[in-house]
């Protein structure tokens, strides 16, 4: 079902994963297409989906990444959450926003900057993160992750700053 959500947004060639297993036949598959022409791993925004991206991104380190909003992939009638839940638009959106991991990722950001702009230690912390993680494209993450995609992905100081003002 993942695979017809994304089709229905874009043309592109997607290789099932079969969840957390990742059976050869699939690894293969992702591996061939990574040295050929590069990768996005595009998971559900769920504890599990982000498990699968960790141990996708160990094998193929360069892969680029994408972050459908948990709120943007979730169904409004029965909360199941996943990329066969997402709209067109927002499978498009994502794939817009496409990070790629830098070699040596550097401390741009600090823990002090989560708190500072109130993306950690506040109230309404886990909301300014899922907002700017959209703006993004970081998707949703707990503090710490969120501060590793910033980190990781190569966002900017600008950028940065440039996004949280959009949100106030």
């Amino acid at each position: 079902m993942d695979v017809a959500a994304v089709r229905r947004a874009v043309d592109a060639d997607c290789i099932i994963t079969d969840g957390f297993r990742l059976r050869s036949g699939a690894i293969r598959s992702i591996r061939a297409a990574y040295e050929r022409r590069g990768i996005i791993i595009l998971t559900d925004p769920d504890t599990v989906g982000e498990r699968i991206r960790a141990r996708l991104t160990e094998m193929f380190p360069r892969a680029r990444h994408a972050f459908i909003p948990a709120e943007d992939a979730t169904n409004a009638n029965d909360g199941d959450i996943g990329v066969e839940q997402a709209a067109p638009d927002a499978v498009r959106a994502a794939l817009a926003k496409v990070r790629t991991p830098m070699d040596e990722p550097t401390e741009i950001f600090t823990m002090r900057d989560m708190m500072a702009s109130g993306l950690t230690g506040a109230e309404d912390a886990a909301a300014r993160r899922a907002r700017l993680g959209r703006r993004l494209g970081l998707g949703f993450a707990s503090a710490k992750t969120f501060l590793r995609r910033l980190n990781t992905y190569g966002v900017t100081r600008a950028e940065f700053e440039a996004a949280r003002e959009e949100l106030g």
